[in-house]
């Protein structure tokens, strides 16, 4: 009640007769700065329902009066609830203060959700109230939005079981965050197969490492270049698509120059390399000398019912394994296991 209380005071807000309280949009002079719509173009659309007594149209309700059946609380307006979008400003202010550094959600709450947690906060507490804001696009599976009705729901731990949780990270990463993605069977294996050309390149580095005797030092230059592309890819709106590519610009370049490249232009790429998939939380299954014993000796006996066509016996194990907080990712070049 607060925050309400504050907006009501300096004039941002008022209460009506029935219990409501409205904020004054055109009291607002940076309206709509977010989601860029002048107040003549909402003004069309802008509507007053059966029941509300509104000094403008625009004005939008951070406190409602009860209504038989509904669930209400006491304040100094009457018996009501608050509005949609001032429990999120009221939230904010309490647990994170009067400006917080970074605001999320998705596409579709750009208008009028955030526009209006940002009027309501900005003119309550006097100062900026997001620094940055990250609007990601929506997840479909097979170009379908993802629903219920049409038998298309899962969640990520449900693909997790089959896959793992890196590919899915992968895959949530390889388009930027603004765009929608489409999820497809045959994309999350290419997302296993592009991890996989991650963790055999790492792996090679390792063994060119063991066995360098070259001198070049054409891959030390290469590995500059490669963190200077994926700095600016991500200082870009945080675009991972071009981070992951200038990654894999680097693979063809470690491929091509490590047989030649000197002892420390090797460690050079090797370091440049873990730092570039860390920051992306990439391979991070490279460490496998934590695994418990007990965990390899399950993996072992899936891996044997398997062969054996023993179904069932696999499926218990795979169960059991994910109890114990891994999952056996079944690639190409054998059982992989990873740490959930």
């Amino acid at each position: 009640m607060s925050i309400i209380g504050d907006l009501v005071k300096k004039g941002f807000a008022y209460a009506t007769d029935n219990g409501d309280v409205y904020f004054r949009t055109r009291k607002d002079p940076h309206y709509g700065k977010l989601s860029h719509q002048p107040l003549e173009d909402l003004e069309s659309g802008a509507r007053i329902a059966v029941g509300d007594i509104k000094e403008d149209p625009l004005d939008f309700a951070v406190w409602k009066g009860s209504k038989p059946g509904e669930p209400a609380w006491p304040s100094p307006y009457g018996m009501g609830r608050p509005g949609w979008h001032i429990e999120c400003s009221a939230m904010a202010r309490r647990h994170l203060g009067n400006t917080i550094d970074l605001h999320c959600g998705g596409v579709d709450l750009v208008f009028p959700h955030h526009e209006n947690e940002i009027a309501q906060s900005e003119c309550a507490n006097g100062c900026t109230f997001a620094r940055y804001w990250m609007h990601n696009g929506f997840l479909n599976v097979d170009n379908h939005k993802m629903s219920k009705s049409l038998n298309n729901f899962f969640t990520v731990r449900d693909v997790a079981q089959q896959v793992g949780y890196e590919p899915i990270r992968f895959f949530l990463i390889s388009g930027h965050y603004r765009t929608p993605l489409n999820y497809t069977k045959e994309v999350i294996e290419s997302c296993k197969a592009s991890l996989e050309r991650l963790y055999t390149c790492r792996n090679n580095l390792d063994f060119a490492l063991q066995n360098a005797t070259g001198n070049s030092e054409e891959l030390a230059e290469r590995t500059r270049e490669a963190e200077e592309k994926f700095v600016t890819a991500m200082d870009d709106d945080l675009n991972t698509a071009d981070a992951l590519a200038a990654i894999f610009d680097f693979v063809r370049d470690i491929n091509t120059l490590a047989g030649e490249a000197s002892p420390a232009a090797l460690q050079g790429a090797a370091n440049t390399f873990d730092t570039l998939t860390g920051v992306l939380g990439l391979l991070y299954n490279r460490n496998t000398d934590d695994i418990p014993a007990e965990v390899h000796k399950l993996a072992e006996q899936r891996t044997a019912a398997r062969k054996a066509k023993d179904w069932a016996r696999a499926d218990a194990l795979r169960d059991e394994l994910a109890g114990l907080g891994y999952v056996v990712e079944d690639t190409a070049s054998g059982p992989k296991i990873v740490k959930k």
